[in-house]
């Protein structure tokens, strides 16, 4: 099976049917990955929640910020360039790891369990840009 066949078949298994496994006692490979891909569901949609909250933070400092004196980005487009980097990264570093066990059927859970940690980090990361001093 190919690394997008799995894929494809680990986000079918993460919808409902995911929810109704025991992940904390998940013992086959595929209620393994199952687990895993819904983890990352999980963490994503925190982090989409937070890039709105954040997004909308940086908007209101570039309104209030006199950017004539300079041809930098505003607050909002540097946070913008820095959150699709991100993106890159993360999901070109999680696939690397994934490589570990490549072509094997423990891959999608390993790229899967990275995207979910780093995808908690960043959210800590745009909940901390919030926090900065006005």
């Amino acid at each position: 099976m190919s690394l997008l066949t799995a894929s494809a078949l680990l986000l079918a298994q993460s919808g409902p049917a995911a929810a109704a496994l025991d992940c904390a006692n998940a013992v086959t490979q595929s209620d393994m990955t199952a687990c895993a891909a819904s983890e990352w569901q999980q963490a994503d949609a925190k982090l989409n929640s937070q890039w709105e909250q954040t997004a909308a933070h940086m908007r209101q400092r570039d309104a209030m910020y006199d950017h004539s004196h300079e041809d930098r980005p505003g607050f909002f487009d540097q946070l913008l360039a820095a959150q699709r980097a991100w993106l890159t990264y993360r999901d070109a570093n999680c696939a690397t790891e994934g490589y570990v066990a490549r072509g094997g059927t423990l891959e999608p859970m390993l790229v899967a369990h990275c995207k979910a940690e780093l995808t908690r980090q960043r959210t800590r990361q745009l909940q901390s840009i919030e926090e900065w001093p006005e």
